[in-house]
């Protein structure tokens, strides 16, 4: 694979109770366990983080599939929803959820739409076979 572009970031402090920021300086956030899982909440977490991320991703490869189809992708939303919880082996693992919103096309399109963009987006491949991702269509 040719990289056409590399993110990177650095995380310091305690983890997930520490701070991140790009070496760009373009993000930057402090970061908390959320309440839920018993840390103090109040600031950001790596699955808000993944979720946006995801959600704009998905929705760039939704657009360019639906351009490709003709298909009128106009006020299209992706809403992404990451989770985190405990795995079999000990460790943590992650789900992930896309509701996908096209308001302007009929469902069986819409569907078939979300369905090939699953197959273009950089952050599907990523996880495919990783981390159980469901889609849906609003």
């Amino acid at each position: 694979m040719q990289v056409l572009y590399t993110a990177e970031a650095v995380a310091t402090g305690d983890g997930r109770n520490g701070h991140t920021r790009t070496t760009d300086g373009l993000l930057e956030a402090d970061l908390a366990v959320p309440k839920s899982m018993g840390g103090p909440g109040g600031a950001t977490n790596p699955e808000q983080l993944f979720a946006a991320g995801y959600a704009a991703c998905f929705h760039s490869a939704l657009k360019l599939v639906a351009r490709q189809a003709k298909v009128d992708a106009t006020g299209s939303t992706v809403t992404a929803r990451v989770g985190i919880g405990p795995t079999d082996g000990g460790g943590f693992g992650l789900t992930a959820a896309l509701t996908v919103a096209m308001p302007a096309v009929e469902r069986a399109i819409a569907l078939d739409v979300v369905e090939k963009a699953h197959q273009v987006c950089p952050y599907s491949n990523a996880t495919r076979g990783n981390i159980d991702v469901t889609l849906a269509v609003a």
